[in-house]
């Protein structure tokens, strides 16, 4: 019976994201809160940020395991440690639908701002002291920060993170696709490193961006916004710290990186869509590369007559997959 209840979780995320996307895409089209698809020719409108009714999925499945956690009587230690990473995530999340409601074609919120406010984001793990100060640092060993951990590292980390995955992004499926395997992959780290809790709560989250998957697969119905890749990328960098496993995430967090040293190229201004043709395949859109996404349409259509977003989507997929490999063999 307690064994059953534990996938209860991931079924209410599963649920609640795949019942409440439709009327949230139908809400989306009557009040016009709609974004243009840039990698189809007819630059047709789809709805916006959808990551709302994941991060609700998320938050209801995460907070039944609290409940199967308190009466079932398992233990109520790392519930404190539970609910900073809720708040966390949802601080993220209300960072993440202003900057949607402002429009990224506009701007969005400035740099500077959306900066400050992710290190506001991540005071909850500050003020419970998450993780451990000692890291292991390449050529200097286990190096103990004592106090400039929570207070510096956590939230320089948890910021870079949701940041930087916030740039490789732009194409129908890929924010969440992404964050099922790098999630899936770092809760399956968790979970044989003991911190199983730990590797439940990204099977939540996973659970939910699958269902959410169903309807931004292309041709997407709708789209993630910044409120979901600034709650994946978040999540990331708190299961590192939770889970004590900052190289391994650091590892698979490559792909972003270099992503974070192509927008670099061009000032940051870039973005990463490619530019479609008649046909829907697609081609470069500047004359240099500044995404792997760029990357990958200039290499695909070396060996490819045409050239889809999904091909582009399976591309970056197979990065993920490569990083992740070495990652197992390095550190597992």
């Amino acid at each position: 019976m307690e064994k059953m209840l534990l996938y209860m979780p991931l079924l209410i995320g599963f649920l609640v994201t795949i019942l409440f996307l439709p009327s949230w895409i139908k809400k989306c089209n009557e009040l016009n809160l709609l974004w243009k698809d840039m990698n189809k020719y007819n630059k047709r409108n789809v709805a916006s940020s959808g990551g709302l009714i994941v991060v609700m999925g998320f938050v209801l499945g995460t907070l039944f395991y609290i409940a199967f956690r308190t009466f079932f009587r398992i233990g109520t230690e790392v519930s404190l440690q539970i609910f900073a990473l809720l708040t966390t995530i949802l601080i993220f999340s209300l960072i993440g639908l202003t900057d949607d409601l402002l429009g990224w074609k506009k701007g969005g919120l400035s740099k500077r701002l959306r900066v400050v406010l992710a290190f506001i984001a991540a005071i909850p793990l500050v003020v419970i002291n998450a993780g451990t100060s000692s890291m292991s640092i390449p050529l200097f060993g286990s190096v103990d920060f004592g106090l400039l951990y929570p207070l510096l590292i956590i939230p320089l980390g948890i910021a870079a993170c949701a940041t930087v995955y916030n740039f490789l992004a732009g194409f129908n499926g890929l924010e969440a696709s992404q964050g099922i395997l790098v999630i899936g992959f770092l809760s399956y780290v968790a979970y044989v490193t003991n911190s199983r809790w730990l590797a439940l709560i990204g099977l939540i989250m996973i659970s939910c961006l699958t269902a959410f998957l169903i309807f931004n697969w292309s041709p997407a119905r709708i789209f993630p916004g910044d409120i979901l890749t600034y709650s994946i990328g978040a999540l990331i960098a708190i299961m590192a710290i939770l889970g004590d496993f900052h190289k391994i995430a650091v590892f698979v967090f490559i792909p972003f990186i270099i992503e974070l040293g192509l927008k670099s190229r061009g000032k940051l201004k870039k973005h990463s869509f490619g530019k479609p043709n008649k046909n829907n395949s697609l081609g470069l859109k500047y004359d240099k590369i500044y995404s792997l996404n760029h990357l990958g349409i200039y290499i695909l259509c070396k060996v490819k007559e045409k050239v889809y977003e999904r091909d582009i989507v399976f591309f970056i997929l197979g990065i993920h997959l490569i990083f992740i490999l070495f990652a197992w063999i390095l550190f597992m």
